[in-house]
């Protein structure tokens, strides 16, 4: 199968530190999002200023610099998706990070698992293409291999449950199936979402530190999906404190 192929050659065609500028001072640590919503909300709070930026042919990604316990964090909103996400995460790499908190809406296999709730997973289901480019082919990947210990500290100090699991990483938004859900739940696993197992390769690869969390969004285990809190102003006020709670991982981490 093609998606066997990894070539563990660093050397690319088309290298990020190339056509990237490395950035003097740029943060080492960063925090990224994925909705427009809640990114747009933490800058008019937190007044930022710019530091650079970069993007893909349809979507300009501003990096924002925010002091955050006194310590410098880059902030940016990721795209959708892992192929653009990965690609996003290479350019701050060659920018100068080295380690980033990334945290988004996740979709649930487990109906008990309460709307708005933090998630910390602990392995992905490879069910996307990119990761495969990154590391050689397997079904899983572990990931958070550092900071959850720092991030139980957080939630404890803010009175935040959790809960953790494994997750299922796909490309196909509008083909999650239900016997495909079946399947993964056997598998283990407790959400879905878009990019975890590819962050987790390309951090890997890298050799960066990545830490990813998760708030329960949308219900997939019931007769219907159950969007619940996935809409972007849905429990918007639920979503900045959240996005606090990343900003202070990112300051400890």
């Amino acid at each position: 199968m093609i998606l066997e192929e990894f070539d563990s050659n660093k050397k690319a065609i088309i290298n990020p530190e190339e056509i990237i500028e490395k950035i003097p001072d740029f943060p080492r640590v960063g925090v990224s999002c994925f909705s427009l919503t809640l990114f747009n909300r933490i800058i008019s709070i937190l007044n930022p200023s710019k530091i650079a930026q970069t993007g893909t042919a349809s979507t300009q990604v501003i990096i924002y610099e925010i002091t955050y316990h006194d310590v410098k964090i880059a902030f940016y909103m990721s795209p959708v998706g892992a192929p653009a996400c990965a690609a996003v995460y290479e350019d701050l790499i060659a920018m100068g990070l080295d380690k980033l908190v990334l945290f988004g809406t996740c979709g649930v296999l487990d109906r008990t698992i309460a709307d708005c709730s933090i998630i910390i997973p602990t392995s992905a289901v490879r069910d996307e293409g990119t990761s495969y480019h990154y590391m050689p082919a397997s079904d899983e990947i572990k990931v958070n291999n550092k900071g959850i210990d720092i991030f139980k500290e957080i939630l404890s100090k803010h009175h935040y449950s959790y809960t953790e699991g494994k997750i299922w990483t796909t490309d196909g938004i509008y083909r999650e199936t239900r016997e495909k859900l079946e399947k993964r739940k056997s598998m283990g696993c407790i959400c879905v979402d878009m990019e975890c197992s590819a962050m987790a390769a390309v951090a890997a690869f890298r050799e960066c530190e990545l830490f990813h969390f998760f708030y329960a969004a949308d219900n997939l285990d019931s007769d219907n999906w159950d969007a619940r809190s996935l809409g972007n102003l849905v429990k918007l006020d639920e979503k900045e404190k959240i996005a606090l709670l990343a900003l202070e991982m990112a300051s400890k981490f």
